[in-house]
Parts: structure tokens; sequence; C-alpha cells
């Protein structure tokens, strides 16, 4: 492990979580692996909210399926405005709408929007691009509809994180190729993946003893198969030009930083409106590891501040 500066409550949770005994993800089956991330949500996140909506429904595939979602809202009813589309993370292995449920509904709660979280198809079951499938599914879907439980939408933000963020920046990506009935008019990747061809010397120096492993990574991304010089598995390696307007989250105990510095980088380049926020000493995870790591809260707020700020100045 490298010497790098740990929040005192993010080295507590670190040294409790590698003191205990028993496997690591990279060391089960995917269903085994599930179930360990269900664990870890009940223990180590905050809970759930009170809100005024929180509905299920079922989006319709094109093949038959449905996509189960989950809808948000901190208000019974409200004036037409944009939505949020959030897509959960967990490797494209695990993750689910539960596990995401006390996050989605703080920042419908932080954000004053409306907040749909799209339960993805996961691998190995369905290898890529089957998550991101889903998702330009599901976002094309509820840009066709306009309305969700009596609320009417006139524009889409997409959020995420982990294996969320990476399909956040996918979904924009194919959305800005093809438009949709509405347009996307923000985006909000946190720690994402954006670069799967390569190391970046982060991966190395922060892959052993800051929860996300290289094995992990590794065990991950065996499973996905993703085709790793495709913009929709490595969104880094496409056009940015034309995307909306970026806010782009990064830990600076995360493997993945580099990654999410070189997307915030490509994302200026290309001229995409674009804020860069780094979580300084906390890990990759932090979302949905509030009670573990309280300060994790006041990250939180800050992204929720500069997302609202983002969308306020490019909403219709």
């Amino acid at each position: 492990m490298s010497e790098e500066f740990v929040r005192p409550d993010v080295r507590a949770f670190l040294d409790d979580l590698n003191r205990r005994e028993g496997p690591r993800t990279h060391e089960v089956e995917p269903a085994t692996a599930r179930q360990m991330a269900a664990r870890l949500r009940a223990i180590a996140d905050v809970d759930s909210p009170d809100i005024a909506t929180r509905e299920d429904l079922y989006i319709a595939a094109p093949d038959g399926r449905s996509i189960p979602a989950r809808f948000y809202d901190a208000r019974k009813r409200r004036d037409e405005g944009p939505l949020i589309v959030f897509f959960h993370g967990g490797g494209f292995v695990v993750g689910d709408l539960d596990i995401y449920d006390a996050a989605c509904a703080d920042i419908a709660i932080g954000l004053d929007l409306p907040l749909l979280s799209i339960d993805y198809r996961l691998a190995p079951e369905c290898p890529w691009p089957g998550a991101p499938d889903d998702c330009e599914v599901a976002a094309r879907w509820v840009a066709e509809q306009g309305v969700l439980f009596g609320r009417s939408f006139n524009s889409i933000a997409f959020a995420g994180d982990s294996a969320g963020g990476t399909l956040s920046i996918v979904t924009a990506m194919a959305l800005r190729n093809h438009p949709a009935a509405l347009p996307v008019i923000a985006l909000w990747a946190l720690y994402p993946a954006v670069d799967l061809r390569k190391r970046y010397p982060s991966t190395e120096r922060l892959g052993e003893g800051y929860m996300l492993s290289l094995d992990t990574l590794r065990w991950f991304n065996d499973h996905y198969a993703p085709d790793f010089g495709h913009w929709r598995a490595s969104p880094r390696l496409g056009d940015q030009r034309g995307m909306p307007p970026a806010l782009v989250v990064a830990a600076t105990l995360d493997p993945l930083l580099d990654q999410a510095r070189a997307y915030a980088m490509a994302c200026i380049e290309a001229g995409v409106p674009t804020e860069y926020r780094e979580a300084k000493g906390n890990i990759h995870g932090w979302l949905t590891l509030r009670r573990a790591i309280p300060s994790s809260q006041q990250d939180l707020r800050g992204c929720l501040g500069a997302f609202r700020t983002m969308i306020e100045e490019y909403r219709p």
C-alpha cells in the first residue's frame, strides 16, 4: 500500500474491512458476490430516507423483455422539468435497485428533481454489451414517454457511479450520435471506468488495500467480457465533441483515479463544459458507504450542489 492521505473515518473502515476473515469478491461466484454486496450495504450505507414518491415500474425492451426501474421524487407533484436517469455501480456484475435505494432517494431529494434508477442486466449472465444496450433502451423509452407518474419532462440528465458512471457516459454518447425525443442536458460520472485497455499509474499505486483491488477489477472484466477497444466499453477512446456538460468526480484513493482525470481532460479538450472534483482521502464506492464513512456525506453534498448548478444553467 502506498503512502497516501487517508481520512480518519476511511482509515477506520479500511482497517476493519481488511482484518475481516472470509473470501473477497474475486474469490467467489457472482451470485455470492451479490449477496456480499447486499450485506455490506446493510451495515455500511445509510438508511433509505422517507421520500414523497418511490414507485417501481418496468420498461419494455424491443426483444420483449422488461427492464426494472424505480422512480423517486421528493414532491407529490411538480411542474415540467428535467429527469435524472441513474445507473448503479457494481462492476457490471453486482448492484441493483435496492443496494442503491438510499443513494437514489438522497440524490432526488438533494437535487429536488425526479430520478429514475435503471436495473440493467448484469454479467456474466448477460455480458457486454447487454448493460449499455439496456441503458440506452431505457433512456430512449423515458424520452419517448415524456411523462412518469404524472410528472412531465422536457430534458434528461444522466448520473451514475463506477460502472454506472461508465454507462452514463456511454448512454450520453449514444444519444448524442442519434438523439432521443428529449435533449440530454448534463452528465454526472462518479469514479467511472473509461479506458479498459490499459493500466494507469493509479491502478498500480492504489490496487491493493483500498477496497477496490486489481484482482477484483480483473474479476469484473473477466465476467463482463467487453471489447476493450470499443467506445461502448471504453468511452475515453471515443470522440467527446458535442457531449452534454459533464461533472466528473473521482476519489484520490481509487485505482480508477487517473481514468477519471483523463476523461475530464478529454471533455475539456473537446470543448465540453466540464467540472472536475476529487474526494480527497476517500475510496471507490463511497456513495454507498456513507454510514461507515460519514465524511462521504459532505462529498455527496458538494457533488449535488455542483450538479444542481449545472442543470439549472443548461435546462430548457
